[in-house]
């Protein structure tokens, strides 16, 4: 491999991010408290997060000469999103390093591939089914029933490009209400709980999580996650395992994030049992992570900036007795003022100027403290 693409970071380096928003934003910050300096490539000239890099760069993530000209300024690129062309990725791979690498981000972008990597690692998941069309999806719903969701195999998020199919649900108006894309059929899984497991491996294969986080989701969005997640140790312990064996499998260098769903098996006689199946895989710092910015030694942004640096990575250990975040969504974002004069209460706002419904605009941590 050639030095450029093992050699460790140093204070002054240039971290180049794919992509301008809040999570851009937030590891721009993260790497400028490290002495490093962040140039942002998007293709939003109102990226909020050009406010706090050192440079950027406008231009399309199809635009070679635009993406060759932007890894020649900097020492290793990362992103703030999965939904990166592949072809952007190989590009940029071409010069230099780029973290998590390609496979990773391939092994994340289409929802059917990611399923058919964590079968293949043995890890539990929802039953599914490829759906390349209407005949494909009606074959899919015999084999794994109704309710079901169809779920479009790429660039989906907060609930965008999923349809829950319900008896009665029209198979074919339905495939095409998702714009007749290849997609996936997913059976409903059974849960309990949703949790996620936030964690990093480095450049030399160390790896560190944090604790298991508990998410609540309102309209398919995440409003608040809390942690530790009220689950039982033995749980936590799989979910953290299951991600490392993620980690491991695809080479991973960076914050990567889990999101499962707890289960609860019941047998006569036995005590009750919690266990988990895999729904996603984030190639990112992850909204479910933001409580470690207040919450946590090492926050999951600062720990991305580590990782893909070479440098060690940091201490995950929790402040407080839990920590609470809550995403601020579309208006909430108006209670900025109270939010501020409440004692303890941790704001960040990510500087977009319009409230939109569903748009995240920031979020308020809060630690519980630890018993004296």
């Amino acid at each position: 491999m050639p030095p450029a693409l093992t050699r460790r970071l140093e204070p002054g380096d240039t971290i180049g991010i794919l992509g301008g928003g809040q999570l851009g934003r937030m590891l721009s910050m993260a790497a400028a408290r490290l002495g490093l300096k962040a140039h942002i490539f998007s293709p939003d000239k109102e990226s909020p997060a050009f406010d706090v890099a050192s440079s950027h760069t406008i231009a399309d993530f199809d635009d070679e000469a635009a993406l060759a000209h932007f890894a020649d300024q900097v020492d290793v690129v990362t992103y703030e999103f999965e939904n990166v062309p592949a072809r952007t990725a190989a590009v940029l791979a071409e010069h230099g390093p780029v973290r998590p690498g390609p496979a990773a981000l391939a092994a994340c972008q289409d929802r059917l591939v990611e399923k058919e990597f964590l079968s293949s690692l043995g890890i539990k998941t929802a039953i599914y089914a490829g759906v390349d069309d209407a005949g494909a999806l009606a074959r899919a719903v015999a084999q794994i029933g109704r309710p079901a969701i169809l779920k479009t195999r790429r660039f989906g998020y907060d609930g965008k490009g999923q349809l829950l199919i319900r008896e009665g649900s029209d198979l074919a108006t339905g495939f095409r209400s998702l714009g007749g894309v290849p997609s996936i059929l997913e059976g409903v899984v059974a849960f309990s709980k949703e949790v996620s497991v936030v964690a990093a491996r480095g450049t030399d294969g160390s790896f560190t999580a944090y604790d298991v986080c508990e998410n609540i989701h309102v309209n398919h969005i995440l409003s608040v996650s809390r942690a530790p997640a009220h689950i039982t140790p033995d749980c936590a312990a799989e979910a953290v395992a299951c991600t490392q064996r993620i980690a491991d499998a695809l080479d991973y260098v960076g914050v990567i994030a889990v999101e499962l769903f707890v289960t609860e098996e019941t047998r006569p006689g036995t005590p009750m049992r919690q266990t988990i199946r895999v729904n996603e895989i984030a190639p990112r710092v992850h909204n479910s992570g933001h409580w470690t910015l207040d919450g946590a030694v090492t926050s999951q942004f600062e720990q991305h900036i580590r990782a893909i640096a070479g440098w060690p990575l940091g201490a995950t250990d929790r402040h407080g007795a839990s920590v609470e975040m809550r995403n601020l969504i579309g208006d909430d974002v108006r209670a900025w003022p109270e939010i501020l004069a409440e004692p303890g209460a941790c704001l960040h706002l990510y500087g977009k100027t319009e409230a939109r419904p569903g748009r995240k605009m920031g979020h308020v941590t809060r630690i519980i403290p630890r018993e004296t």
